[in-house]
């Protein structure tokens, strides 16, 4: 199945996506229906589990977008699960060295590429229906491996993490905001200098960039220097600040 999110950053294009903390495959609709590009289904941090992931899957898919999951860990079991449920893409915390990157890719991909185990009686093979010499190879091209820098040894590092396949690497703000002892200060001289020092290393490497913002100004900001996969909020995030408008707004 052609890969659409990744068709597009290829092409140049950048995407919106969001984290998605609730279980209720309702919201990943309601998310798709307003023209979100992606939803990160988070289970390193909130409530979901595999379980509920594959549901959630199925109403991304049902409306048009695309399904990525955050697992907690860089382990090949999580990772063979995620996209054995069907998730487009995989996107994985802590990714410091070059080792660990090229752990993620080999986990996510099909021989001769990497060493994800085989299976096509899976749901992203159609529960074996599909052509499994076409799975196969078409997962090996379609799906995205996604990697978070979160620190200053990922940045020490980033040279050679940009050398190992992974289709985007995704900036974590806050995390990197605490690596330099400035934690939750994401707007930080210091911390915006590192983005940069990011965004420019892997615009030269051909390595597509992503990363996390609070708002569509930050959004724009990442936008402007080069992000093509932008995560705005969080769904509980966009609930929570809507409602307390609302609040505001009739009580003004």
């Amino acid at each position: 199945m052609k890969n659409n999110l990744k068709e597009k950053m290829v092409a140049g294009n950048s995407v919106l996506g969001t984290f998605m903390k609730l279980a209720d495959p309702a919201v990943v609709e309601i998310f798709g229906l307003a023209g979100f590009d992606y939803v990160i289904l988070d289970i390193e941090h909130g409530p979901n589990s595999f379980e509920t992931c594959q549901n959630l899957i199925r109403a991304a898919e049902l409306r048009g977008v695309a399904p990525i999951i955050r697992i907690y860990a860089n382990e090949e079991g999580l990772v063979q699960r995620a996209l054995d449920m069907g998730a487009a893409g995989v996107q994985v915390p802590q990714i410091n060295t070059k080792e660990e990157a090229l752990k993620l890719v080999k986990s996510a991909k099909f021989t001769p590429v990497g060493e994800r185990g085989l299976c096509r009686y899976v749901r992203a093979a159609d529960y074996s229906s599909r052509d499994k010499k076409d799975y196969f190879a078409s997962a090996n091209e379609e799906t995205m491996v996604i990697g978070h820098i979160e620190g200053m040894e990922g940045i020490r590092n980033l040279d050679e993490i940009l050398t190992t396949g992974l289709d985007v690497l995704f900036i974590g703000p806050y995390d990197l905001s605490s690596s330099l002892g400035l934690p939750g200060q994401v707007d930080h001289p210091l911390v915006v200098e590192k983005i940069k020092e990011v965004c420019e290393k892997a615009a030269k490497a051909n390595v597509l960039i992503g990363t996390f913002a609070d708002n569509v100004d930050k959004a724009h900001f990442y936008r402007d220097l080069g992000v093509k996969y932008i995560s705005i909020s969080v769904d509980v995030g966009i609930i929570t600040d809507a409602a307390r408008k609302i609040v505001k707004d009739y009580l003004a």
